[in-house]
């Protein structure tokens, strides 16, 4: 008997069967131990409310009350507005420096307005002025820069690493303009439980889906609703509607915890700095980008679901009662051959290694 068949099964059957046999062994005990089939690199998560919160934070202390000296637009690209243009901004003081979901505004005298989505790969640069050192080295285009605001005190640019551009900068006038760029969802750090609660049950969605819809919640993505749900112990696919008062609790703590615990450990660790390492993983996550690893809390294997460029990571022991979730590729290609449980991993496990 071939060890790589389960006991009781023939070893004569056509190679078409025998090959998907053990298509289904590889790819699941892959999937028990964690094997990852593809590289995920910092850029595949866009910065989320913890991530913009810390950039916003660094610049007010080295950017407000500062006057723009210059614009410097390396990429049109990367520029969706035509009026008013940006070098209308030279020569004002910049005021002020917020989130706007997930992205950074910055205000400038008579209510001029930088809008900057970093989108996926886009990420913020500050290069200081220093008396006594040489210029600034100039950027280029050729190595992502996009754009950059030249202060007394230093450069601000955005870069972005990547074939496909999605980075954006709008430049609008006023507060109306600036909410047109609002998609609406709730600050969840400002709002009660009640508010809260209504956002989520507006239209019934998968807990995951309503968790980083920005119409929903406002700077909640990916890699944040891992942990949340995590936290919460949820699973990311129950409906909203089906979700008790319990659940609702947990899950509003969660979600208040979880942001509020990474801004805070993230603008402690920048301990002056600026941001240079926003990344969708990151050691003291328990959930997201986890996957193989144990769970801190039950220690067994986080798992995944995988769907075109996302990847939802979960455990499912502590949020769906140690019922695996079908993994949309996966699940259709091995279809009955799917185990249900962690225990049904475990056998195959096994069996394999029989």
């Amino acid at each position: 008997m071939n060890p790589g068949y389960a006991e009781g099964e023939a070893e004569d059957k056509g190679p078409r069967a025998r090959g998907r046999q053990r298509l289904v062994q590889r790819v699941l005990v892959d999937s028990l131990r964690g094997s990852p089939t593809r590289v995920i690199t910092p850029r595949d998560r866009m910065p989320e409310l913890p991530d913009i919160d810390a950039y916003c934070h660094a610049l007010r202390a080295r950017v407000v009350g500062q006057p723009l000296v210059r614009f410097e637009l390396l990429s049109p690209f990367v520029l969706r507005t035509v009026t008013p243009a940006p070098a209308s901004a030279e020569g004002r003081v910049l005021t002020q420096v917020g989130r706007l979901g997930k992205r950074v505004v910055l205000r400038f005298e008579g209510e001029l307005h930088f809008v900057i989505h970093l989108m996926i790969a886009g990420r913020l640069r500050f290069d200081p002025m220093v008396a006594g050192r040489k210029p600034l080295k100039l950027l280029s285009p050729r190595a992502g820069a996009l754009f950059a605001l030249h202060f007394p005190t230093g450069r601000l640019s955005l870069g972005e690493v990547s074939k496909k551009k999605r980075a954006k900068l709008h430049v609008v006038t006023g507060e109306a303009a600036l909410r047109e760029h609002d998609p609406g969802g709730v600050e969840p750090l400002e709002v009660d439980l009640s508010a809260f609660r209504a956002a989520l049950t507006a239209e019934n969605h998968t807990i995951k889906r309503a968790l980083t819809d920005p119409r929903v919640l406002s700077g909640i993505g990916n890699a944040y609703s891992d942990e949340i749900l995590h936290r919460a112990r949820l699973t990311p696919v129950r409906w909203t509607t089906r979700l008790t008062d319990d659940d609702f609790a947990r899950l509003y703590d969660a979600t208040r915890d979880v942001l509020s615990e990474f801004r805070e450990r993230m603008i402690t660790e920048l301990d002056g700095g600026f941001p240079e390492k926003v990344t969708a993983f990151r050691p003291d996550m328990a959930a997201h980008g986890k996957y193989g690893q144990p769970c801190p809390v039950c220690a067994e294997p986080i798992q995944r679901i995988r769907y075109a460029d996302h990847e939802t990571n979960y455990c499912a022991r502590c949020q769906n009662d140690g019922v695996l979730l079908a993994d949309r590729g996966l699940s259709r290609l091995l279809k009955g051959d799917w185990p249900k449980t962690l225990e049904g991993l475990e056998e195959l496990k096994r069996v394999r290694s029989v």
